[in-house]
């Protein structure tokens, strides 16, 4: 049988503040190895899916407003 894994402690603000370190490209080892230890792998994925989706269409908003 396989063990249950076990439960991840982290909250949405904290993967949300992960996920933007990410996109900057600038963090600590400390904070990503706590990172790992804390944040869900299924919910940072979500979360970066999410945030690239506003990026995208920020930018697509951002450049049709200069244009017109």
């Amino acid at each position: 049988m396989n063990a249950p894994s076990p439960r991840r402690p982290g909250s949405l603000m904290a993967t949300v503040r992960a996920v933007l370190w990410g996109f900057l490209g600038v963090r600590r080892n400390t904070d990503y190895q706590q990172d790992i230890v804390r944040l869900n792998p299924l919910h940072l994925m979500a979360v970066g899916v999410v945030m690239a989706f506003l990026f995208v269409i920020g930018l697509m908003l951002v450049v049709n407003w200069v244009v017109a």
